[in-house]
């Protein structure tokens, strides 16, 4: 189930739009969550991983930034990824399409309040058992999940650190994983040519010796 959905505009962390379960509805404390929401936003820069996970215990926060904006949910961690992606990028298309020209010029918080009815509407789709059970064809399209970055939430926020910095922590990372398979297959590759070369001399050889024997 998605909880909470924020839109965030990325340079000053000023909120445009927002949507949450009723606590009294949702029979959990969200206080904590939403504190939490508040302080990732003001970690995100334009060097921000565009998509990512945070894990928070029993809850995961999703999120997705395109054009200066990023879109979050908190979801409860067995949610499919997928799934929340997918709407994500849902709430991003329309969002663009009806205020993306007027999001640099805005100042008051919350000022595209009257967006919650279509988030309520999405998320109404996207909950909907039908759509969970055929999440296999939900947005082809969407990127490889599996790729999306994860992190822990609890480690971003005690870090004191942008969130771009932890991104370039896991591209080094990337890079050096890169390197190793490289190197690993520089090296098998130069092991099997020895085993060649040393089985021609063997063969040579061994030819060499059987000609000159029977002459």
């Amino acid at each position: 189930m998605v909880l909470q959905t924020m839109i965030v505009r990325v340079a000053d962390s000023l909120p445009l739009a927002a949507s949450m379960q009723e606590d009294e509805q949702s029979g959990r404390d969200l206080q904590k969550y939403q504190s939490q929401a508040k302080q990732l936003c003001r970690k995100l820069n334009e060097q921000s991983p565009t998509r990512c996970t945070l894990e928070a215990g029993v809850m995961n926060f999703h999120y997705v930034i395109e054009k200066g904006v990023c879109y979050l949910a908190l979801c409860e961690a067995g949610f499919p990824k997928k799934l929340v992606f997918a709407y994500l990028e849902d709430l991003e298309r329309e969002f663009s399409e009806q205020y993306g020209t007027k999001v640099p010029s805005v100042s008051r918080p919350y000022f595209f309040i009257e967006f919650d009815t279509y988030i309520q509407k999405t998320k109404k789709s996207y909950i909907d058992s039908r759509a969970r059970r055929n999440l296999g064809s939900v947005n082809s399209e969407l990127h490889d999940v599996q790729r999306i970055m994860v992190a822990n939430i609890e480690e971003v926020l005690q870090r004191g650190e942008a969130l771009s910095a932890l991104d370039s922590k896991a591209s080094n990372l990337s890079s050096l994983s890169k390197k190793y398979r490289s190197d690993a297959k520089y090296l098998n590759t130069r092991s099997t040519y020895a085993k060649v070369a040393a089985g021609a001399v063997i063969f040579i050889t061994l030819i060499v010796y059987v000609r000159f024997w029977w002459l």
